[in-house]
């Protein structure tokens, strides 16, 4: 199938709202705890699934993993080949790896489950390719629970809860350490860790919640104009604020 001019231009902004956020320094911190979870010895097999453009693909791999990435989005396949060259990214859906059973030492998926039509289903098969005793990682947010300083807080309530019902499974990431153990996974362990983002070009993050919420005519057009306006100038003077809080989950085969 061709893409489409908006197709194009949609993969292009989804990629640039993932630089943003991915940069962040608790973004960077999140990533490291995750690795850390891992456990991964030298040389380990380690999974990323829906790795996007591949960053935490190519950090596992300078990490001294044989790292594996996988996606189902073409743009993010290509980003993810053109950024990192010599890394191994695969196009693949997350209930059907390109793993033999037991071959990996680890499974990460980051901002994934969410979206998902059945993240049972990719828990089954994360504990189909990895070895025993082998570590998982999830790690996502709660589209509920976002955290926005503004002065227009009935409309802050409206464009937050119209953007989380956009997504499949919005709350899936309070649930995690349940999925895990419902999936015969032990040593399952859950932590929080709440990401502030205070930085101007945090802005692209709201402006694309209040224009959701205006595709789903939750909100009308000029009050999504009305609460971007609002964010853009506090970007501008420095008083923006976003904290979202990221649900890390980990246990074992």
């Amino acid at each position: 199938m061709t893409k489409t001019h908006s197709d194009r231009t949609d993969s292009a902004t989804l990629i640039r709202t993932l630089d943003v956020a991915e940069s962040m320094p608790g973004a960077v911190a999140l990533r490291e705890r995750g690795y850390e979870l891992l456990g991964l010895k030298p040389d380990a097999t380690v999974i990323d699934v829906g790795c996007g453009t591949g960053r935490a693909v190519a950090e596992l791999a300078e990490r001294g993993a044989r790292a594996i990435g996988v996606d189902l989005d073409p743009a993010m396949l290509t980003a993810a080949r053109q950024r990192f060259p010599g890394a191994d990214i695969r196009a693949a859906d997350a209930t059907t790896l390109p793993l033999a059973d037991g071959e990996a030492q680890g499974f990460r998926a980051d901002k994934v489950l969410h979206i998902l039509p059945e993240p049972d289903a990719a828990l089954a098969e994360a504990r189909r390719v990895l070895a025993p005793g082998g570590r998982i990682v999830l790690v996502g947010q709660d589209w509920d629970t976002l955290v926005v300083d503004s002065g227009l807080g009935e409309l802050t309530r409206r464009i937050i809860t119209a953007r989380a019902d956009t997504i499949p499974h919005p709350r899936i990431a309070r649930a995690y350490r349940n999925l895990l153990l419902d999936s015969g996974f032990t040593d399952v362990t859950l932590e929080v860790h709440t990401a502030i983002f205070t930085d101007a070009s945090t802005r692209l993050l709201l402006a694309n919640h209040a224009t959701a919420a205006r595709d789903t005519g939750a909100i009308t057009a000029a009050e999504a104009e009305q609460w971007i306006v609002e964010q853009d100038r506090r970007a501008a003077t420095g008083r923006l604020m976003l904290a979202v809080p990221m649900f890390l989950a980990a246990g074992t085969r």
